[in-house]
């Protein structure tokens, strides 16, 4: 069988302005300011996922972790590689991605649904069961924009698990909001991986990582320093390299 994830020696750089400057007046007449670098995020990675794999994106900050998740839901593409991705994506990357802060939480969750290629039918079907599972009845019918950043994250999970996807692409948006919705998340994952949902979590949360993912995939300088099944054991390399590197600039000091 075909992975349902084929990421092929792929590369993306970023160019790093000084001073691009805010005006057309100011790129006009200050050229000189427009001197950039090119800062390489992902430097020829290759990896595969299988069919209801759930695996676990782990790396420091600038590491290309999150780079690597909108590669994977084509909101940029790479400089060189491939990327194939098989049946309907769904994504939780950025909060309140997809919604509009002056139409209510129920306009959104069928704005956010057909964006993930559902149709009207097919939101208003299950409708009731995004809202129940998102526990914001009393404030479904409010504007976005008065949502906190949990109430947010409680519409967007709850939409993004109930589009039937193949796979979902996480990235740190379960950091948002109570404790108990979190672990509400945490156990309809599972049983959605169970299910045969493909996942692809990034997260700072190692303990989330662990008890989520069966497979971990350590980046480094936007490259694939561990890729492995033993998740406690990329964890564990993960943290004690985190651990020397802290010492050393410690020792810098």
């Amino acid at each position: 069988m075909s992975p349902i994830i084929r990421v092929e020696k792929v590369s993306k750089k970023f160019r790093i302005y000084s001073d691009k400057g805010t005006t057309l007046k100011e790129r006009l007449l200050f050229k000189k300011r427009r001197t950039y670098k090119e800062q390489i995020v992902l430097n020829n990675i290759s990896f595969t996922v299988e069919k209801g794999e759930a695996v676990g994106l782990i790396g420091q900050n600038g590491c290309g972790k999150s780079t690597t998740l909108k590669l994977l839901s084509r909101i940029m593409y790479p400089e060189q590689g491939s990327i194939e991705v098989l049946g309907r994506v769904s994504s939780l990357i950025e909060l309140g991605a997809g919604f509009h802060p002056d139409m209510s939480g129920r306009e959104n969750i069928f704005i956010n649904a057909s964006i993930f290629g559902l149709t009207r039918k097919e939101i208003e079907e299950r409708l009731n069961a995004i809202i129940e599972f998102s526990e914001l009845q009393n404030y479904i019918d409010n504007p976005v924009r008065t949502y906190s950043s949990g109430m947010y994250m409680r519409l967007a999970f709850s939409v993004a698990i109930h589009v039937s996807a193949d796979v979902l692409l996480i990235d740190e948006i379960l950091a948002v909001g109570d404790s108990n919705f979190q672990e509400k998340c945490f156990q309809k994952l599972k049983e959605l991986n169970k299910n045969g949902l493909t996942i692809v979590l990034v997260s700072h949360d190692l303990g989330s990582v662990l008890n989520l993912c069966e497979r971990a995939l350590w980046l480094e300088q936007g490259m694939i320093y561990e890729n492995s099944n033993q998740v406690q054991y990329v964890i564990d390399r993960y943290m004690e390299y985190m651990e020397k590197r802290k010492n050393k600039l410690i020792g810098e000091e």
